[in-house]
């Protein structure tokens, strides 16, 4: 997604929750939303991670005002 954002590797946004860090971010950045979301939901070919853990409850997941949110491929397979 650097390819949005100028290349930034790190950014900053308010937001509660990581479906509203997606809003902020997708409000300074067109884009991304659609990159990681499909519909309502995180997109399937998408992990996200909330301080070194993968969120669980998708857009609802809560984040802290210093969380750090990555956005992964998601991996799958056996």
């Amino acid at each position: 997604m650097r390819d949005l954002t100028g290349r930034q590797e790190t950014i900053k946004v308010p937001g509660k929750t990581v479906g509203q860090v997606i809003a902020a971010l997708d409000a300074a950045y067109p884009g991304i939303r659609d990159r990681v979301c499909e519909g309502d939901r995180i997109g399937p070919a998408v992990a996200v991670s909330v301080d070194g853990r993968i969120a669980q409850l998708e857009l609802f997941e809560s984040v802290g005002e210093q969380s750090e949110i990555r956005f992964l491929p998601a991996l799958s397979g056996g």
